[in-house]
């Protein structure tokens, strides 16, 4: 009985020991580590990270950017079927316990004692939330016990609904899913309020280890972590026994759903995600910024439409180029092995990749990366596959398909306005569309090439060409300011340029190698005759000449300093062109294009707002009117000769000054403005701009460019509410054919686009100026015309330049059009 009384009394003292040492040790840690922790109020204001999002003016988006998927939902917007399956896999006594779980701990002791290491660990789900936001996922006890403490302060200071909602949306699910949102957006293309039980369940099921138990990465673990937690839910009363066997019968399968945009526009995405980027830095892609663009998203897609449809177009006019690559032969019935190999080739510009699987005399079957196997008919493309030898030439039309098709042929394929497939090709070409809304710079729609996939260069802004004689325009209206009107006659004809310093003569031509003699400067414009533009820059002088340009935003330091500068040598970028052509558009403003309007915060907040300069014609009108009154109140009465002014105006206040920086500003006079833009009307009703009036309408103006070689093709025209140039090319520099030019390589691709952009836009003529008078003329020399001269014609003019009756106004500004100097004689 001692011996009894002796162990008894031992075993007590040794437990009291080994407790007092536990708590000894346990407030120790907790005086030395407490200090150290985190605050738990950090969690209050945590910041998510949430990629960057674009959208279109209408809320279509159109990028995101950012490592990491994530969509924050509230509390109230987690399904409650999800909530369940969540606290079934991972934290069924969530609702019980204060942040830690009592037989949790004693499972990881036990491993602890047993191997000396944490095996599972035991975390609850407020310990896995304080692990992921403030600690490591490195097994050490220091860690489990900072998770310990953490749990208690975040239960303490945040409620259970504040805890599972930090938890939804921080918690990686695999492939680049943060948060319920995005796992239910890449694994099944829903919104998580949209999902079954099932996949609520394998959603879930990743947490344990989200790189191999995600429903992509390994189907079999996934559909095994899954059905143990729909089993878990049965068990816990969460779901009935009807449920279970529903959600267990489910299939796991499902494919990856990427990035879902409401509109494909890369080119314009990248463009504002730079932006963003200039101004935020590396924050810019984790902080949830939603950046709001000024482009419309129907132009945005009629542009991308015209372009694809354009370079097609081009493509098909110039000949087959033969397969992309060949195959060799399929080891398989059902062409598995090259189906693995087509879905590694990209798709660009809607022209999905496809295997010739056999070859008939005038038909074709092919296979697509997806299996469909189908038929190509001697109509689908095949009879009109003339060979490509080179931009001017093309073989002879095939009489059999085997003439250019082979088994193996890997080809691109399209469907036509019917849904039958037809034989295509990626063009080598190249091709880029801008427009602008002239009244404030917004940029409308913006194409950089023919499939951003293919290409990340952005031609509308980064590909600076020759604009050729597109960029007449502009020398014409400084024509027109210093003495030239519509009127003036100048001669078209060859002109013989000798540099003094090389000895080198320039004999330059006009595209059609023909030479019109006197020619009146509407005519010149609306034919784009070179040698009148060349005659118009000599005598502006190349000093004048540049200062003019300088106003529209060029930088005349970098144009060349000699009469090449008519003929359009420099280059400039679309964009560069479009901002032009849109003082042309708007009656003589400057303004500056811009793309991105707002940008807000995560909390919605707006962190940037555009304020961009706008035409206001009302209000350069009034703030003129101010300035004359406030002039002639500072007249003595004696001199107004009428009622003292002051009696004029209302209590005898002066109207306010207007805040000019809010407009933008004037940089053609009135009168030259609408001159101007009638001029390059008539390039749309009589001269290279023809094809233009398939739109039928008479408010739209613009000028082809086409550069030697031709090289390069384009079209800048506008209306006043949309200004767009489209321009067509090769990368390289390449020629494009003889028989191409900015009539018929841009201009339909401008057409494609204004005829959506200006769809339901009534026509807007701009009212004439005063100081604008209408005189016939006669139509060869330019002179006034005298009441019985059967050739006269109405032109327009500054009052101030107008004819008198029997002059001819056949001049340079002086100089006639018969007085050529010796060195233009050819």
């Amino acid at each position: 009985m001692p011996i009894k009384k002796t162990w008894l009394k031992a075993f007590f003292w040794l437990l009291l020991s080994g407790f007092s040492v536990t708590l000894v040790t346990l407030a120790g840690m907790y005086l030395y580590l407490s200090p150290k922790l985190p605050s738990v109020e950090t969690l209050k204001q945590v910041k998510l990270q949430t990629p960057l999002r674009v959208y279109s003016r209408d809320n279509k988006l159109i990028g995101e950017f950012g490592e990491q998927r994530r969509t924050p939902l509230t509390f109230e917007e987690l399904p409650p079927l999800y909530i369940k399956a969540l606290l079934a896999a991972e934290d069924a006594e969530f609702y019980d316990h204060h942040g830690v779980s009592l037989r949790g701990l004693l499972r990881a002791g036990s491993q602890l004692l047993q191997t000396g290491q944490i095996q599972s660990g035991g975390s609850t789900i407020t310990m896995q939330l304080a692990r992921d936001f403030f600690l490591t996922r490195k097994q050490v006890f220091s860690r489990k016990f900072n998770e310990i403490l953490l749990s208690f302060q975040i239960e303490r200071q945040l409620t259970k609904e504040e805890i599972l909602e930090l938890f939804s949306n921080k918690m990686f699910f695999g492939n680049r899913a943060y948060g319920l949102q995005a796992a239910a957006q890449i694994y099944y293309g829903k919104d998580a309020s949209d999902l079954s039980l099932a996949q609520y369940a394998a959603i879930v099921g990743s947490l344990k280890a989200p790189s191999a138990y995600n429903p992509l990465a390994n189907p079999q673990r996934a559909l095994i972590r899954r059905d143990w937690i729909i089993g878990r839910m049965l068990k816990l009363g969460y779901i009935d026994r009807a449920t279970h066997d529903a959600a267990i019968s489910e299939s796991i399968l499902t494919s990856y759903h990427g990035l879902t945009l409401d509109l494909y526009a890369p080119y314009v995405a990248e463009l504002a995600r730079k932006e963003v980027f200039d101004r935020f830095g590396e924050n810019a892609y984790n902080d949830g910024y939603r950046v709001y663009t000024s482009v419309d998203s129907e132009m945005q897609a009629s542009a991308q439409a015209a372009v694809i449809s354009g370079l097609l177009s081009y493509d098909q006019r110039h000949g087959y180029r033969g397969p992309e690559q060949r195959f060799e032969p399929s080891t398989t019935d059902d062409f598995s092995d090259w189906r693995e190999k087509l879905g590694d080739i990209p798709n660009f510009g809607g022209l999905e990749v496809a295997a010739i699987t056999e070859v008939a005399e005038q038909a074709a079957k092919a296979v697509t990366a997806s299996g469909e196997l189908i038929e190509l008919g001697w109509e689908q493309g095949l009879a009109t596959a003339r060979p490509y030898i080179n931009e001017d030439s093309r073989g002879p039309a095939p009489t059999k398909a085997n003439d250019f098709l082979h088994y193996g042929d890997v080809i691109r394929i399209a469907r036509d306005t019917e849904g039958a497939w037809r034989l295509s090709q990626v063009p080598a070409v190249q091709a880029t569309l801008v427009a602008l809304n002239p009244q404030d710079g917004a940029i409308l729609a913006l194409v950089g090439g023919f499939d951003f996939r293919q290409s990340h260069f952005n031609r509308a802004v980064q590909g600076a060409r020759q604009p050729g004689s597109s960029f007449k325009p502009f020398f014409y209206t400084a024509a027109l300011e210093n003495g030239f009107t519509p009127a003036s006659v100048i001669n078209d004809a060859p002109i013989v340029i000798e540099n003094t310093a090389t000895g080198a003569s320039w004999r330059p031509e006009n595209d059609d190698g023909k030479f019109s003699g006197p020619i009146r400067l509407r005519q010149a414009l609306y034919r784009s005759r070179n040698l009148v533009s060349i005659r118009l820059l000599r005598s502006l002088g190349l000093d004048k000449a540049l200062d003019s340009l300088e106003r529209f935003g060029f930088d005349k330091t970098r144009f060349p300093r000699d009469l090449t500068l008519a003929l359009g040598t420099h280059e400039l970028t679309p964009l560069q062109m479009a901002t032009g052509y849109a003082t042309f558009a708007n009656g003589g403003f400057k303004i500056e294009p811009h793309l991105v309007t707002r940008i807000e915060d995560a909390s919605g907040k707006v962190v940037y707002e555009a304020q961009p300069m706008i035409v206001c014609k009302e209000c350069e009108q009034a703030e003129a009117a101010r300035q004359a009154a406030a002039l002639l109140e500072t007249l003595p009465e004696e001199e107004l000769g009428y009622v003292p002014f002051e009696e004029t105006l209302t209590d005898g206040i002066l109207p306010q000054p207007i805040d000019t920086t809010r407009y933008a500003p004037r940089i053609i006079e009135e009168r030259v403005a609408y001159i101007i833009d009638s001029m390059l009307k008539d390039v749309i009703t009589l001269g290279t701009g023809r094809l233009a009036r398939k739109l039928d309408r008479s408010d739209i103006g613009g000028k082809t460019g086409t550069t030697n070689g031709p090289r390069d093709t384009w079209f800048a025209g506008y209306s006043p509410d949309v200004v767009a140039v489209s321009w067509v090319g090769f990368d390289q520099n390449t020629l494009l054919g003889r028989t191409e030019y900015g009539g018929s390589a841009a201009l339909p691709i401008w057409i494609d686009f204004m005829r959506t952009a200006l769809d339901g836009v009534a026509e807007n003529i701009p009212p004439q100026p005063n100081g604008i008078v209408t005189v016939r003329i006669n139509r060869d020399t330019g002179a006034r015309a005298q009441p019985e001269d059967p050739d006269a014609i109405f032109e327009i003019f500054r009052v101030e330049d107008v004819p008198q009756a029997g002059d001819s106004t056949s001049s340079n500004a002086g100089q006639s059009a018969d007085d050529i100097l010796p060195e233009e004689i050819f």
